[in-house]
């Protein structure tokens, strides 16, 4: 039965009191809304639920998985600890756990989940508690990134905590850190804001769409694009090998029967425009279409994959297709108007600039 359902027979439960009664129906929709997000807790009998926002905010099981697989050690605190589920995956590969959080509530929930479990609950802030904290092998932070009044803010020093103006105070306390950002921060400002340390990268991708990035402490500097559907695809670089890459640019346009590729949302978001041509021997269509062209096809490419069809102003696609643009003039909204097509098939219309010139591609994805 749904949680919609369910709320509908509150006469059935009047040995219920109102407040037992919303507890009741958070819990049932908790478990509703995060079962397949969080599948571990959905097994735990009694595990308890937070409100609908934490829920929808939480990270998933399997970005917190990676983050645990990325550090371990004896002692870990988690700054920012929320709704816990960073908290409890990481713990697993840490002696002791201390949960940081400043809602009461949800400490209290984290009180109930983790009982027996090696990890101590303090409701309080990540200022505060860092006042009078030990030293851990790892400091875990998730600083929340709306403003006072809930309007979302996107740079790193206007977070809550501000990690750059805590960052001496974390270092003297933690031996590694790792910071989760949003998908929406510029990360090359972001690792410039914390630059009195070297800072390797993870940009997280499920199913090509980013969910976060990761910043860790005391690395090499290396960037890693991953998305976890398809772990084996990982791509890591440096910012140096991106620089120096050689990337060719496609001499005119691309025949019928050109392969074109486009990288997944991580290597995207991670900034290898011209080392994924050239790790791959594709050659991109303009210095700014991320996009790229081989007379080939690529089995282990990590990304989206088309053969080109027709190259015209106005390729056929019978009334029906995929329509996407890259930097092109018009909007996939706009080109669908202008061609009369309708979204679905197995045809793809990709608008692009190809040499400066805006091009129209019919293609099928392989």
């Amino acid at each position: 039965m749904s949680v919609q359902e369910l709320a509908l027979q509150r006469n059935k439960y009047k040995h219920l009191s109102d407040e037992e009664w919303r507890w009741f129906l958070e819990q049932v929709e908790g478990r509703e809304r995060t079962a397949d997000k969080l599948p571990t807790f959905a097994a735990i009998e009694d595990w308890w639920y937070p409100v609908r926002l934490s829920c929808e905010q939480c990270s998933s099981e399997q970005t917190a998985r990676y983050k645990a697989s990325l550090a371990r050690g004896e002692t870990m605190a988690d700054l920012t600890a929320g709704y816990g589920v960073d908290t409890y995956f990481l713990s697993e590969h840490f002696a002791h756990t201390d949960y940081v959080e400043k809602d009461a509530e949800l400490c209290r929930i984290a009180m109930h989940n983790f009982a027996g479990k090696p990890i101590s609950i303090h409701n309080t802030t990540a200022e505060e508690f860092l006042a009078s904290a030990g030293q851990y092998d790892l400091i875990f932070a998730d600083p929340a990134r709306r403003d006072n009044y809930g309007g979302k803010v996107f740079k790193l020093e206007d977070c809550t905590p501000n990690v750059v103006e805590l960052l001496p105070t974390l270092l003297s306390h933690g031996k590694r850190l790792m910071l989760k950002l949003s998908p929406m921060l510029d990360i090359s400002q972001a690792v410039t804001s914390l630059s009195q340390v070297s800072w390797d990268v993870h940009v997280v991708a499920v199913k090509n769409e980013v969910k976060e990035v990761l910043l860790l402490s005391g690395g090499t500097g290396t960037i890693t694009a991953i998305d976890l559907a398809k772990k084996e695809q990982a791509f890591t670089f440096t910012k140096e090998e991106e620089k120096d890459a050689e990337c060719q640019i496609v001499n005119g346009t691309c025949p019928n029967g050109t392969w074109l590729y486009e990288p997944n949302a991580a290597i995207l978001k991670a900034g290898a425009y011209k080392l994924v041509a050239a790790r791959y021997g594709l050659q991109k269509l303009d210095v700014n279409t991320h996009l790229y062209a081989s007379d080939k096809q690529l089995e282990d490419f990590p990304g989206r994959v088309w053969k080109i069809k027709a190259n015209s102003e106005k390729p056929e696609a019978n009334g029906q297709a995929n329509v996407l643009t890259r930097n092109y003039p018009l909007t996939p909204e706009q080109l669908k108007k202008k061609l009369h097509l309708r979204d679905g098939g197995t045809v793809y219309v990709i608008g692009c600039r190809v040499n400066g010139k805006p091009t129209l591609f019919y293609a099928e994805r392989v």
